[in-house]
């Protein structure tokens, strides 16, 4: 093994990052394609400075295998996308803004509301069946509302 540490050469260092870079198309990830780089650039320093002990070939190689990580990292995912949809997966802020009709009063601030095909739980002011109510935002699975009154001005929490 010290044999093969003591004569460690440019070729060495190039398998090694064909072998991680084949490994990242083999596994899920974006992890060993930075190693792999972090070796080819190994490779390159051993062939233009051939002196360079194995130690400082490997101390080489773990450092840039750490700063080729984290830039790739930060290159990959500077910023989430901006969506067109930014609620498509958060149902119920969907729905924030607009203005039902209760079909079931709201007792001691909580009730439920029918929303297309799905019933919802809903807390507000109490309310008598049949009063409009806009949905005012989402608490988890709970929609918040405020009532409407006969001249459109919602009710305040």
């Amino acid at each position: 093994m010290m044999d093969l540490l003591n004569n460690l050469q440019a070729w060495h260092w190039a398998v090694l990052g064909i072998s991680l870079l084949i490994l990242e198309i083999l596994a899920p990830g974006v992890f060993f394609m930075w190693m792999g780089m972090a070796a080819g650039i190994v490779a390159l320093l051993t062939w233009l400075i051939s002196d360079i002990s194995w130690q400082v070939q490997v101390l080489a190689f773990a450092g840039l295998s750490i700063i080729t990580v984290i830039i790739g990292r930060k290159w990959l995912n500077p910023q989430p996308a901006d969506s067109e949809e930014p609620t498509l997966n958060r149902r119920g802020e969907q729905y924030i803004g607009r203005i039902f009709t209760l079909d079931q009063p709201i007792i001691n601030g909580e009730g439920k509301i029918r929303v297309d095909d799905t019933t919802w739980k809903i807390r507000g002011h109490d309310c008598d069946p049949g009063t409009r109510v806009r949905v005012t935002g989402v608490d988890g699975v709970v929609l918040r509302v405020n009532c409407e009154t006969s001249n459109d001005q919602p009710t305040t929490q």
